[in-house]
């Protein structure tokens, strides 16, 4: 009996001394400017409610309480990781411009932990500065654009085509189908088969635990997923391989000559700069192409479905929407002319319904950064070491930079346009690290809803949202679709 009472008072004495090391701490880091806010409990900090907000309709309340409570840049303590949020689209601006010398990325362990060393978010430097350029000149060439509009549309007919016949369609389930086909052709030119079925299959086992509560014991998802992701990366990493030393060793028989067809081409073309001779690592290359597939399976997918589950819920702008993208497809049919890029991307409201939907979706909630040395912004001191969440969903949903943030309006883009330097809406990131594909993203959600607005009419059954781990429908959002009655002219 005694060493019960004896554990207690220990466990007490314990308790007490972490209580008042923590206050002395917080006392020392306000002197010093550091923002205010809660480190919460031992350990785990305040990751239980990060989480329980993920799972309801308001996933920003976590951000919201704190930001009420201590300023729109506070201290918290969330996935094994202490961190500064900022919540403020010019702090924000600056964490995201000031990169390489300033703060250089820095995530959770259980994203690290799957993604491995030579992952896209966590390289740096000169090495990430050239594989974002070459990536990104490859994306806006003319050749390119002209090619994968071609491929993306045949995809979506395809799919299209076959839920005439299907009495239920789980929307994102279905489209995940449509954008990962799209996009591992666009980086190694695998063609829908059996080949890609297999990659998808180890795919969807690598990424199931990338984000999660970062506790390696047996039983959590962590655990389990290092355990998967072991046998499914190697599994996608030797089918990887084989196709880059095959294409490796065509480009050297040819000497090098030819033009880029694939993001795989791109990298093992480039030979760096004129001083310099060393090519991009082979298992570089490797880990990269898999970590770019990212996109197809989960952010591209998700934007999608949320536009025709905000469609669904807005009779108005799904009416408006469907008249301009009928009105284009007369006028192709007048004309004879195939679609191209610019006659997707100058839909002006199918591109305000998808900036909506990226605002009040956000997919990627926030970036994750550590500084390198001290770094004071707006009078927010952010000390060497530590690590700043720049906070994409608190600017979208905030009553200050939108008006009646929580409601799906495409009209409200007319006014405020969705200029790429725009500090209020960063659904792709921004400074060095600007997503590359944004574009292409824009294109493919473009190319989609215009297909099927035009080809089907659809009630959508009740879903809700889940934001955490990663933002997707409960249910998959199942509709029943029916063709379109009208024949257009």
């Amino acid at each position: 009996m005694e060493w019960i009472w004896g554990t207690w008072f220990l466990v007490a004495v314990l308790t007490v001394c972490w209580y008042r090391h923590k206050s002395a701490k917080n006392k020392i880091y306000e002197r010093r400017g550091i923002p205010k806010g809660s480190s919460g409990w031992p350990l785990i900090g305040e990751t239980l409610d990060f989480i329980a907000c993920g799972y309801t309709s308001r996933p920003v309340s976590f951000m919201d309480k704190r930001k009420h409570l201590y300023g729109k840049v506070f201290k918290t303590h969330i996935l094994g990781t202490p961190i500064i949020v900022s919540t403020d689209p010019d702090v924000n601006k600056v964490v995201l411009q000031n990169h390489g010398n300033t703060f250089i990325p820095a995530y959770p362990k259980s994203i690290t932990e799957l993604l491995g060393q030579n992952s896209i978010l966590q390289t740096n430097g000169y090495l990430q500065k050239r594989v974002h350029a070459l990536i990104g000149g490859f994306l806006r060439s003319p050749q390119f654009k002209a090619r994968i509009t071609k491929d993306i549309e045949n995809s979506v007919k395809r799919t299209l085509a076959r839920w005439k016949d299907m009495h239920v369609i789980h929307i994102q389930e279905e489209i995940q189908k449509i954008t990962f086909e799209v996009l591992v052709k666009m980086l190694i030119s695998i063609s829908p088969g059996g080949d890609l079925d297999d990659l998808k299959r180890d795919f969807e086992e690598f990424i199931k635990g990338l984000i999660c509560v970062p506790i390696r014991l047996p039983g959590t998802r962590l655990y389990k997923s290092l355990k998967v992701k072991e046998l499914a990366k190697e599994r996608l990493l030797k089918k990887v391989e084989i196709i880059v030393k095959e294409r490796k060793l065509s480009i050297e028989e040819s000497d090098g000559k030819g033009t880029p067809n694939d993001a795989l081409d791109v990298l093992l073309y480039d030979n760096g700069e004129p001083n310099e001779k060393q090519c991009l690592p082979m298992d570089f290359i490797c880990g990269n192409i898999i970590e770019m597939m990212i996109p197809g399976e989960e952010t591209v997918p998700t934007a999608m479905t949320l536009a025709i589950k905000f469609l669904s819920d807005s009779p108005v702008a799904l009416k408006h929407l469907m008249e301009e993208n009928l009105e284009l497809k007369r006028q192709n049919a007048d004309s004879g002319d195939d679609y191209g890029w610019t006659d997707y991307m100058s839909l002006s409201f199918t591109q305000n319904v998808i900036s909506e939907t990226l605002r009040l979706a956000n997919i990627i909630n926030g970036v994750w950064r550590k500084a390198l040395k001290d770094v004071e912004i707006k009078g927010h001191l952010i000390p060497q070491g530590w690590c700043v969440l720049a906070s994409f969903i608190s600017v979208h949903m905030d009553e200050d930079n939108y008006e009646d943030p929580y409601e799906f309006n495409p009209w409200r883009w007319e006014k405020t346009g969705a200029a790429v330097n725009n500090t209020c809406f960063t659904p792709f990131g921004g400074g060095q690290r600007l997503c590359p594909g944004l574009e292409l993203s824009r294109l493919e959600i473009s190319i989609f809803l215009h297909h099927f607005v035009t080809t089907y009419c659809w009630i959508a059954e009740k879903d809700e949202i889940v934001s955490f781990p990663t933002v997707k429908m409960r249910r998959k959002l199942p509709i029943k679709v029916t063709p379109l009655g009208a024949t257009v002219v």
